[in-house]
């Protein structure tokens, strides 16, 4: 096992890692920027070093800052967590070199799933079924336009370079197709260094479905369960769930089976992630993440297994301690991404200082946080607060729980989308397991927000505002002794 790994991320999954670590023996390291010096996770670690100012080109994503550290420090592994330099293939590269040993797939199997053309060419080799359309890059606006006629509409225009949401866009019509390309081709040059982007048909009516997996460097590779993860805005999720109410046992058979196929493809080691489109009874490979997901909290609540250690014991060269038809998983769970932003002012980000923080507890209740009563949430980086989970014998069990949750979770002093949270987990369509990854927009979720946000103010009676009561009344009780005492001390003298 690791004698010390440098944590290469800030946040929840920082302290994620970190524990991970604290629980094998493992010392930590964190390196933070100018903005984090007060972070929770630069105080959770056995060392921490800056690396420089807020903005993560000059902090985060600076890959020789980083080593200099580890190799500073006698790291002998490094964690990227999710985001950051977690997928780049140049770092991997550059720790390979360094000796030091990186915690995810080698850069070799990084490359291969990079570039979005490239894992859609890989996996047509390897017999992994994809959605219609072309297998190269877009150069010529008239040519694109014409395959793009030949697919038929609507498609979806993708940067090969892309992630998160980014660099996407659906075009329902031949007239919207050549303005949207010019435009796509602008964002992928501007966020990801590479303008290249490809066309494939557009799946109506699609379920998000993801496979969990873990690959040790001995060729065993195993599939552990599913999450759906359709609610999402702007191509990014907001609620997970685990296992998917859409998957059979049979499908899920047959999907993780060719899981772990498109995995042995690219020579895959470690903890990753093979994302599918499904809809109407077929399923089509969408992309390789090559880390830790999110949402992998849902699956460790099912199915009981630590992935955050999963990936040092395979890192180290440890094989799998158990085999495909060892894994089982037991209830339901769900996660909700809780975020510093607006669900009413199109989910606009919310940075600010947290006045006051309640996280939510009981029973089947987990919350994965960065975040305490005071911290500041910088306008420089993501916006989450915390992974809200809850676990349930089944999914209706599982929405309760969540719902319970969500009424006891309280942040003060940002706005957050708890609300919009309230509103699914409410509706008839959530209910009934009618999603897909235009839910939001399919089932007026915003106005529903509305709705509770106008039903919480007129009750008065949140959490929030018991707390704020309790507050004040402290608060003037305290006045009232200062004020008495230094009434008797005037009196003495």
């Amino acid at each position: 096992m690791f004698k010390k790994v440098l944590i290469a991320n800030r946040g929840e999954i920082a302290i994620r890692a970190m524990r991970a670590c604290r629980e094998l023996g493992v010392s930590t390291v964190a390196v933070y920027s100018e903005a984090d010096k007060n972070a929770l996770f630069a105080k959770y670690a056995d060392e921490a070093y800056h690396i420089g100012p807020a903005p993560s080109s000059q902090s985060y994503l600076d890959m020789d800052k980083v080593l200099d550290v580890a190799i500073k420090t006698g790291a002998d592994g490094i964690h990227p967590g999710y985001g950051f330099l977690s997928e780049n293939s140049t770092f991997a590269r550059k720790c390979e070199e360094a000796g030091i040993i990186f915690i995810g797939p080698t850069s070799k199997a990084i490359d291969q799933m990079g570039s979005k053309i490239a894992a859609r060419n890989t996996m047509i080799e390897a017999g992994v079924p994809v959605v219609p359309g072309i297998n190269e890059a877009i150069s010529d606006v008239d040519k694109a336009s014409e395959i793009a006629e030949n697919i038929g509409f609507p498609v979806i225009i993708k940067a090969s370079a892309g992630g998160g949401g980014i660099g996407m866009k659906i075009v329902h019509a031949k007239d919207e197709f050549k303005s949207s390309l010019t435009s796509i081709q602008s964002v992928a040059a501007s966020a990801f260094g590479d303008p290249t982007v490809f066309i494939e048909k557009y799946v109506e009516e699609p379920r998000h479905i993801e496979f969990q997996i873990l690959a040790d460097k001995y060729g065993n590779t195993v599939y552990v369960m599913e999450r759906e993860c359709s609610i999402q805005r702007r191509h990014q999720k907001l609620i997970e769930e685990a296992p998917s109410p859409a998957i059979t046992p049979e499908l899920r058979k047959k999907m993780g089976e060719t899981a772990v196929k498109a995995a042995k493809a690219i020579g895959y080691e470690n903890a990753g992630t093979v994302e599918f489109l499904y809809s109407k009874g077929e399923f089509y490979f969408l992309e390789v993440n090559t880390r830790l997901q999110v949402e992998h909290t849902i699956t460790e609540m099912i199915t009981g297994i630590d992935l955050a250690k999963q990936q040092l014991h395979i890192a180290c060269g440890e094989k799998l301690p158990f085999k495909q038809e060892d894994i089982t998983h037991r209830g339901w769970a769900i996660e909700c991404r809780i975020n510093a932003e607006d669900p009413l002012n199109d989910f606009a980000p919310s940075p600010g200082k947290i006045k006051r923080y309640r996280s939510a507890g009981g029973p089947g209740i987990r919350v994965d946080s960065g975040v305490h009563m005071g911290y500041t949430i910088s306008p420089y980086y993501d916006s989450m607060i915390s992974k809200l989970c809850a676990w349930g014998a089944d999914r209706d069990e599982a929405i309760a729980r969540m719902r319970r949750a969500l009424y006891e979770y309280v942040v003060v002093g940002v706005t957050t989308n708890i609300p919009f949270h309230k509103a699914v987990l409410r509706s008839e369509a959530f209910k009934e397991a009618k999603l897909t990854t235009h839910f939001i927009d399919d089932n007026n979720i915003i106005e529903e927000v509305k709705k509770v946000v106008e039903e919480e103010t007129e009750k008065g009676i949140t959490l929030a505002s018991v707390l704020d009561t309790k507050e004040q009344k402290v608060a003037a009780a305290t006045a009232a002794v200062s004020s008495y005492i230094s009434a008797a001390q005037k009196q003495t003298k």
